[in-house]
């Protein structure tokens, strides 16, 4: 069965951005959320945003949290991940309302389940994280943070108190139009597993973790 051609035989265009589909009451161990989900056209993906209480327009308390399987949901100590997102719905509810954006399609820096996991075994014999992913071929980080602006947007959200360590996340919310007028630290105390992660993080990818001054040799 062919497609219906539009109007002097163009075809119909496609939708752009991102759409809210569903809002749903969502009750967590952290508290209650309402879980609004999002379709975004760009790149097919399906999104959520986590949000607590009445957001307001101005200084929103903010989590951009890019998916992360093994720490979100495996409780994998090679990174701070599940640890961090744990400690943002905290952190929301503490303050009496926020957002939690939960970014699907961002895996591994964005580079996906499978070539993450291919990551971590060369990390395991020695390579640091932004040498693993170019010793694959792939980018260090291709995250895109324009649905999460969509998203925010959406929300009426104008400006962010953003919950976050990494400085880019900053820069692609106000090149897509959203305020952050303050980055919040979101740090987790290391262990022996993610350490060399964080540093790596640190020294190499720009991410604000002063706390690493006062960790001694961990073994």
């Amino acid at each position: 069965m062919t497609e219906k051609i539009g109007v002097l035989g163009k075809q119909p265009q496609r939708r752009t951005g991102v759409e809210r589909v569903v809002n749903a009451p969502l009750p967590t161990v952290y508290g209650k959320f309402q879980a609004i989900g999002y379709l975004d056209h760009d790149r097919g993906d399906e999104q959520v945003a986590l949000v607590h209480g009445d957001l307001g327009t101005d200084r929103v308390l903010t989590r951009l949290h890019s998916e992360c399987l093994t720490g979100d949901a495996f409780g994998s100590q090679h990174c701070e991940c599940g640890d961090q997102l744990a400690a943002a719905l905290r952190a929301v509810v503490a303050e009496g309302a926020g957002v939690v954006v939960y970014l699907r399609g961002h895996e591994g820096r964005g580079i996906g389940l499978l070539a993450k996991l291919r990551a971590m075994a060369l990390q395991a014999e020695g390579l640091d994280t932004v040498e693993a992913n170019l010793a694959l071929g792939l980018p260090v980080d291709a995250r895109d943070y324009a649905v999460a602006a969509g998203m925010l947007k959406d929300l009426g959200v104008r400006s962010v108190r953003l919950m976050s360590n990494n400085p880019r996340k900053r820069e692609a919310l106000v090149r897509h139009g959203v305020e952050v007028d303050e980055q919040v630290p979101l740090l987790i105390e290391p262990c022996e597993s993610n350490i060399t992660y964080l540093r790596t993080k640190r020294e190499r990818l720009d991410h604000h973790l002063p706390h690493l001054d006062a960790v001694g040799h961990l073994s």
